[in-house]
């Protein structure tokens, strides 16, 4: 059985124990979201990007048992565009299995464990724009969300401050190419969060030849005071340069081409400024200010003319049920400056 079948058994078994569970609850979620982004050097173009979508699906929670499925859903404008057999291009709507996973979950005195199945999405850093270095393509910008999507199979510890998880993901329907990945998360009394993790990319070189990549990163946010928070986060990449033939028919390259490079020291920091009450708390729900370096950024990209420096200032505010977030962010060079707006009405 493949990694996708036995995903999806797994899952539908669990949702149908949970649908007569007694002790749970199901909530619908939802929301549309609204994007445009523009940078002073497109002058080609009206916005450098725009799209509108929607997010809807269920979650279930109980003492022993969660689950989740969410669709994204683009319309024709933002979607896929294919071909029928006398070439001729068709628009369609886009409609995306977001998330779909189930969490098994056991308790044993002060401690937690839990066994998750399916497709998630980790969003390690909690930056506006920079990091999780440990899964993203450091040529990416995160634009708000951060977050990088695993079909995995993942075992989860914890006790007291901490909170552990690892787990075996595949890039394919055959498990033929993939990672293993562990995170440490620890979340103190005091306001301090320590996050580190270490993933490798061990299934690929099971069936296939394969460079190793490791990729180390740690992640830390403290408050100092109430509304004002430090952050950051330093990742370290390193691909074993080890001589293999690149010719033979199961080859795989590794991922965003971080072999260019000895090894790739990416950081960030943040500022979070997040007023409780007052006037300024009704002009804002947070105020962002990050600086990013990555080392020989413009290896990554064939040469292009990239500045291994970037930055972002971003705003925030909740009103009801809808979220309003502006950043200016610089694009490829640091003096290219950029635009981004999201809208997003949640529904419950």
């Amino acid at each position: 059985m493949n990694f996708k079948k036995m995903t999806s058994a797994l899952l539908v078994a669990g949702m149908c124990t949970a649908a007569f569970a007694a002790d749970g609850e199901f909530s619908l979620k939802g929301n549309v979201q609204t994007q445009a982004t523009k940078t002073l050097a497109d002058d080609d173009n009206n916005l450098s990007s725009f799209w509108i979508r929607a997010n809807i699906g269920g979650l279930y929670k109980s003492d022993n048992f969660d689950a989740q499925v969410m669709l994204r859903i683009f319309a024709p404008q933002f979607g896929n565009k294919i071909k029928d057999g006398d070439g001729k291009t068709t628009s369609y709507d886009k409609i995306l299995a977001d998330l779909y996973w189930a969490n098994y979950k056991w308790a044993y005195n002060d401690h937690a464990f839990n066994i998750k199945v399916g497709h998630w999405k980790t969003d390690w850093s909690q930056s506006t724009h920079f990091g999780t270095y440990i899964d993203k393509d450091l040529t990416a910008r995160g634009l708000w969300m951060r977050d990088y999507s695993h079909n995995a199979i993942e075992l989860g510890w914890k006790t007291g401050y901490s909170n552990f998880n690892a787990m075996i993901a595949t890039r394919d329907n055959k498990a033929n190419t993939g990672y293993v990945r562990i995170e440490e998360d620890l979340k103190f009394d005091f306001p301090l969060e320590a996050k580190f993790a270490y993933r490798v990319n061990a299934l690929d070189l099971i069936q296939n030849t394969a460079y190793v990549t490791h990729r180390l990163a740690t992640y830390l946010s403290f408050n100092p005071v109430e509304f004002f928070r430090l952050y950051g986060e330093y990742g370290f990449i390193f691909t074993q340069e080890d001589g293999i033939n690149e010719k033979v028919s199961n080859y795989v390259a590794p991922e965003y081409k971080y072999l260019k490079s000895a090894s790739y020291h990416p950081f960030y920091i943040g500022a979070e400024f997040a007023p409780k009450s007052g006037f300024l708390n009704t002009l804002m729900s947070s105020l962002y200010v990050e600086w990013e370096h990555i080392n020989d950024r413009a290896d990554l990209t064939d040469g292009k003319n990239i500045d291994d420096w970037a930055w972002t200032v971003a705003w925030a505010k909740k009103v009801g049920k809808s979220k309003l977030q502006f950043s200016v962010y610089s694009g490829n060079e640091i003096s290219d400056v950029g635009f981004a707006f999201r809208l997003t009405s949640t529904i419950k």
